[in-house]
C-alpha cells in the first residue's frame, strides 16, 4: 500500500447497514481535521466483497452485524479473502472478548459505536493504515518471490493454513489449482535462462489476469505454480478451467515469444464436509497436474509415430 501523501483522501469503505449509525459514522468521518476521506458504502458483506474485489480501498470500517452476516465470521471472511486492507471493527458492543479475539486474527482496531469522536477515529484510521504497510512490508520480505513478485512456497503455505481454518469453520469450499510449465528445461537449455525466466514471469503474470484479487497466488518453487481461492459455486471448477485456457491461447497469439507456453494443471476442491490439510490438497492436486503432463507426452509420442508411418 504506497505512503499518502497530504491532503489526499483516504479512501475508506463503510459497511453499515443502520441508516442512523451510517449517518453519525459518515458525520464524524467529515469532521476530520487531519485529512479528507472519501467513502464508499455497502450495507451488506457480499456488497463489501464485490467493492473490495475492484481495488482502489484503503481501509474498511466494518459493522459484524450485517443482514448476510453476523458475529465475528463476518470479520473472518473479509479478512480472508482481503488480508491487505485494514479493518477496523466498528461494533454497537462493548464486548471484550470479541475484540481481542478479531484482533489477534487481524482487525486493526476495535471501535463500540458512540464512544468515539473524530480525533479518535481519524487516529485510528491513520494507525491502521501505518501499521498495515509495516506487516506488508514485512511479509513481503519473507513471503515474496522475488522474480514473479508472487508469494513464495513459504508465504503460501502460512496463509493458506489460515484460509482453510475459516473456511472449515464457515462450512466454505475451496478450490485449489497446481500449476508446473511444460518443457522449461528444454527453453533453459536450448534458449537460455533469461528467456526461462521470462516464460516463469509470463505464467505469473497470466494467473493473476485469470484469478481474484483475493486468491492465494504463489510461485512454490522451480517451474511450479498453486492458486488457492473460494469457490462461489459448482460452475466454478470449469468456469476457471476454461478461462485459464482462454488466457494461455490469447497469449499464444499476442505475445511474441520464440517457443510456445504451455503448462500443465491439477484442480482439486477442499469440502469442508471432508477437510484436507493444505498437504493434502498439494498431494492430489499434484498428482493431477503429472496424469495430464503424461498424457500430453503420450499423445505427442504417439503422434510422432504416426507420422512416420
Amino acid at each position: 500500500m504506497p505512503p499518502k501523501q497530504d491532503n489526499q483522501p483516504i479512501r475508506v469503505l463503510l459497511v453499515e447497514d443502520d441508516p442512523y449509525d451510517t449517518e453519525l459514522i459518515l458525520a464524524t468521518l467529515g469532521e476530520i481535521g487531519s485529512f479528507p476521506c472519501h467513502v464508499d458504502r455497502a450495507e451488506t458483506l457480499s456488497g463489501a466483497l464485490e467493492r473490495l474485489s475492484r481495488g482502489g480501498v484503503d481501509l474498511m470500517l466494518l459493522d459484524l452485524g450485517l443482514p448476510d452476516s453476523l458475529g465475528l465470521k463476518t470479520f473472518e471472511l473479509a479478512y480472508a479473502q482481503h488480508p491487505d486492507t485494514p479493518i477496523i471493527i466498528l461494533s454497537g458492543l462493548a464486548d471484550e472478548e470479541t475484540a481481542i479475539r478479531t484482533v489477534q486474527e487481524g482487525a486493526q482496531d476495535y471501535l463500540v459505536k458512540g464512544n468515539f469522536d473524530s480525533r479518535l477515529l481519524g487516529r485510528a484510521i491513520r494507525y491502521a493504515i501505518e501499521r498495515q504497510k509495516i506487516k506488508s512490508d514485512l511479509k513481503s520480505l519473507s513471503l515474496t518471490d522475488e522474480l514473479t513478485s508472487l508469494y513464495n512456497r513459504r508465504g503460501f503455505m502460512n496463509l493458506a493454513r489460515q484460509q482453510i481454518r475459516v473456511a472449515k469453520r464457515l462450512k466454505k469450499r475451496l478450490l485449489l489449482v497446481y500449476a508446473d510449465v511444460d518443457n522449461l528445461k528444454l527453453i533453459n537449455d536450448t534458449l537460455g535462462h533469461k528467456e526461462g525466466d521470462r516464460t516463469l514471469k509470463d505464467l505469473a503474470d497470466i494467473l493473476k489476469h485469470t484469478f481474484r484479487a483475493s486468491d492465494l497466488i504463489a510461485r512454490m518453487g522451480g517451474d511450479e505454480f498453486a492458486v488457492l481461492g473460494l469457490e462461489e459455486s459448482e460452475a466454478d471448477f470449469e468456469k476457471i478451467r476454461t478461462r485459464l485456457q482462454q488466457k494461455i491461447g490469447s497469449f499464444g497469439q499476442e505475445a511474441q515469444r520464440p517457443h510456445r507456453l504451455s503448462f500443465s494443471t491439477g484442480f482439486v476442491r477442499y469440502e469442508p464436509e471432508k477437510p484436507q490439510n493444505i498437504e493434502e490438497l498439494l498431494a492430489r492436486a499434484d498428482r493431477l497436474m503429472y496424469e495430464e503432463k503424461a498424457s500430453k507426452k503420450g499423445r505427442k509420442e504417439r503422434a510422432g509415430e504416426a507420422a512416420k508411418i
